[in-house]
C-alpha cells in the first residue's frame, strides 16, 4: 500500500537507496535504488545503526523520498530479516574519523607510500559495535550517547588508556579527551556492557597512574567487562613525535605485579579477574605466561591477550582428536619474533604424533617498522623475502593469517601473497592463529604434495 505523496522539506535528513534487491519485501512494496530512505515506523534514519534497529519488526511502514516528494511504503517480513534495502556504503554514511593526536598513535609512525586506507584514523561507535573497533568517546556527543543507550547498543569497546582526565588531555592532545569520561558513568548506569583497553607507555600512564585506572575503572563493574593492558608499539618512524620508549624487562614485570596483585583481588571481590595483560608484557619480562583459567571467557584476544594460552590449549585438544597423514612433509613456518618459541613447542608437540614431519620455525624481524616491533600481525611481505630467500624452505611455507588484511589479500606493503610465493618459490599456505588451524594448514600442505 503506497500513501499519499507529500513535499519534501529542506530539514530531512535522508540516506540513499543504491539498489533493492528483486522479490525482496522492499521491492515487492514499490521501494526502488535512487529513492531516499527517511525514516522506518516513524523513526528517522541516519545511519546503520538507526535502520539495524528499527527494521527488527514484521510490519513496517517505511518512509521515502521520490522524485522529491515523500512517500511512505508498508510492508512486512520476517522478524529479523532484512527488508532487502542496499546502500551504498556499509555504514550508510561517511566514516566517523578520529580526532586525537594521541602520543603513542600508530598511523603517524607509518612510512609514506603505503595504502592510503591505512593512514585513515578512525573513531567510530559504530564500528565498534558492528566489529569490535576501539573507540575514544573523544568525538561523541550527549545526543550520540543518547542514542546509543536508546538503541541499547552492547558492548562498547572503550580505548580509556587513563582514568585520570588531566593526563587522558595530554596523551591524547585533546583537550576534551578527559571530559569525555564521563561518558563511562553514563553507559555504565544504563547498562552497557564496556570492554576497555589501555595502551601503556613507560613512565607516563603506567605504575600509579596504572594502578588508579584499574582501579576506577573497576568501580564501574559489572558494565566493565574486562580491561587490557597492552605495550606502545614504537616504529622505526617517529621523527619530530612525541619521545617514547619500549618497554624492557623490569618496567615490564612491574606492569604484571600491578595488574595480578589487582587483579586477584578483583576476582575475590567481583568475582572476575577484570584486567589483563597483553602476552607481549609477559614476554617481554621473560616471564612463564598463565594457564587458560587465568584469562576466563578470553574477551580481549584481539588486543594479545591470552592468544598463546588459547593456542596452547586448542593445539592440544585438536591433537588429541587429529588424523595425522602418514606421508611425510618438510615445511617452513616463518612468523614474528614474539610468538616463534611457541611455535617451536607446537612443532615438537606435533613431531611426536606425526614422526616424519619435518618442519623449521623461523623467527622474522621486522626489518619494515623496526625490530622493535616483534609481534607477527605486523610483518610485511617484505620482511618475510628478507628472512627467508637465502634458506632451504622445503615443501611448503606457513605464514600467520594475522599478516593479511581482513581479506586476506594483502600484506600491509600492498603485496599480495601470491607475489611473495612466486619470489621465494615455495607453495605458501596461510595459517590461521589458532591449535587446530595449524594442524589442519599442515595436513593440506601434506596432502597437496
Amino acid at each position: 500500500m503506497v500513501a499519499p505523496l507529500r513535499r519534501v522539506t529542506a530539514e530531512n535528513m535522508s540516506v540513499l537507496i543504491r539498489s533493492v534487491e528483486a522479490g525482496s519485501p522492499a521491492w515487492k512494496a514499490g521501494i526502488r535504488g535512487g529513492m531516499e530512505l527517511l525514516s522506518v515506523n516513524g523513526n528517522p534514519i541516519t545511519d546503520v545503526l538507526d535502520y539495524r534497529f528499527y527494521i527488527c519488526e514484521e510490519r513496517l511502514a517505511v518512509e521515502c523520498v521520490d522524485g522529491g516528494k515523500r512517500r511512505t511504503f508498508r510492508l512486512r517480513k520476517g522478524e529479523y530479516d532484512d527488508p532487502g534495502m542496499e546502500f551504498d556504503t556499509y555504514l550508510m554514511d561517511k566514516q566517523h574519523r578520529c580526532r586525537n593526536q594521541c602520543i603513542f598513535c600508530f598511523i603517524d609512525q607509518m612510512p609514506p607510500g603505503m595504502r592510503e586506507s591505512l593512514y585513515f584514523k578512525d573513531d567510530d561507535s559504530r564500528l565498534s559495535f558492528f566489529f569490535g573497533n576501539y573507540i575514544t568517546l573523544t568525538n561523541l556527543t550527549d545526543e550520540d550517547i543518547d542514542r546509543i543507550i536508546k538503541l541499547h547498543i552492547s558492548p562498547i569497546n572503550v580505548s580509556v588508556h587513563t582514568t585520570n582526565p588531566e593526563l587522558r588531555c595530554k596523551m591524547m592532545n585533546n583537550r576534551f579527551a578527559g571530559d569525555s569520561l564521563r561518558f563511562l558513568r553514563r553507559l555504565a548506569d544504563a547498562g552497557i556492557s564496556i570492554n576497555c583497553q589501555l595502551v601503556l607507555c613507560p613512565g607516563i600512564n603506567d605504575g600509579e597512574e596504572l594502578r588508579r585506572s584499574l582501579t576506577e575503572l573497576a568501580e564501574l563493574s559489572p558494565a566493565v567487562q574486562s580491561i587490557a593492558a597492552v605495550p606502545v608499539g614504537l616504529t622505526r618512524f617517529r621523527e619530530g613525535l612525541y619521545p617514547l620508549r619500549p618497554y624492557g624487562k623490569e618496567e615490564a614485570e612491574a606492569v604484571l605485579s600491578i595488574m595480578e596483585e589487582l587483579g586477584d583481588r578483583f576476582a575475590e571481590q567481583l568475582g572476575s579477574r577484570l584486567c589483563y595483560p597483553a602476552d607481549e608484557f609477559y614476554i617481554k619480562a621473560g616471564r612463564e605466561l598463565p594457564d587458560p583459567d587465568f584469562y576466563e571467557d578470553f574477551s580481549q584476544l584481539e588486543n594479545g591477550v591470552g592468544m598463546i594460552a588459547l593456542f596452547r590449549q586448542e593445539l592440544e585438544e585438536a591433537l588429541e582428536e587429529a588424523e595425522l597423514p602418514s606421508c611425510p612433509l618438510k615445511a617452513t613456518i616463518a612468523t614474528g619474533m614474539d610468538a616463534a618459541p611457541i611455535l617451536k613447542n607446537a612443532v615438537d608437540l606435533l613431531r611426536k604424533k606425526w614422526h616424519n614431519l619435518e618442519c623449521q620455525v623461523v623467527a622474522v624481524p621486522n626489518r619494515f617498522f623496526g625490530e622493535t616491533i616483534t609481534v607477527a600481525g605486523l610483518l610485511t611481505a617484505q620482511d618475510f623475502t628478507a628472512a627467508l630467500k637465502d634458506l632451504p624452505l622445503g615443501q611448503a611455507l606457513l605464514i600467520p593469517d594475522v599478516c593479511l588484511r581482513k581479506e586476506g589479500d594483502r600484506f600491509l606493503d600492498d603485496t599480495t601473497p601470491a607475489q611473495l610465493e612466486q619470489t621465494l618459490g615455495v607453495p605458501l599456505y596461510i595459517s590461521p592463529a589458532e591449535g587446530a588451524g595449524l594442524i589442519d594448514t599442515l595436513c593440506t600442505a601434506a596432502k597437496n604434495l
